[in-house]
């Protein structure tokens, strides 16, 4: 057996293809690959477009599981487009970095509670939040990542809100 050392730096300014093995080789030889199967490709899994009231939906739904919250927001942040018709992809261990989970497994029970409180809120079980692919990457529609992200803006600008009228009551004189 051969073995070889890499820096950060040598792995970042790698080739795509190479930097995708190495990827495969660590997750692989880590034992941190998904346990369940890949699903069928997204148009087949009826992946669908959600609405921002969608999202708003499904966070009520999981309000209370905080690390299916914070999967649900991770997905907001912008991914890598591409295919017809466009899916947006985000690798599942950078979800896992992100949320701080434990492991890949966890991630796809987040994700799965995602896709079932998708399911209540449209009242379709056909319907999927996500879908994913071979590669160890989770697949939404672009248009379901734009309202997540909507979503969170929303939220960022009530809160500030909240807090300026908050703090411009107390500082306001007494009549």
């Amino acid at each position: 057996m051969t073995g070889i050392t890499l820096t950060a730096e040598q792995i970042r300014n790698a080739p795509a293809l190479v930097r995708q093995w190495i990827e495969q080789e660590v997750i692989a030889s880590l034992g941190l690959a998904p346990r369940t199967p890949a699903a069928a490709p997204p148009q087949a899994a009826h992946l669908v477009a959600c609405s921002v009231e969608d999202m708003a939906g499904v966070l009520e739904h999981v309000r209370g599981v905080f690390p299916a919250v914070n999967v649900l927001f991770e997905l907001g942040r912008p991914g890598i487009s591409f295919g017809q018709p466009a899916v947006m992809t985000f690798r599942l261990m950078d979800i896992l970095h992100h949320t701080r989970l434990q492991d890949v497994g966890q991630v796809m029970t987040c994700l799965e509670m995602l896709n079932q409180a998708l399911t209540e809120v449209r009242k379709d079980p056909a319907v999927r939040f996500c879908g994913f692919d071979n590669e160890g990457h989770c697949l939404i529609a672009p248009q379901t990542q734009t309202s997540i992200a909507t979503l969170w803006q929303t939220m960022m600008e009530r809160q500030q809100a909240a807090q300026e009228h908050e703090a411009g009551s107390r500082i306001a004189p007494a009549a």
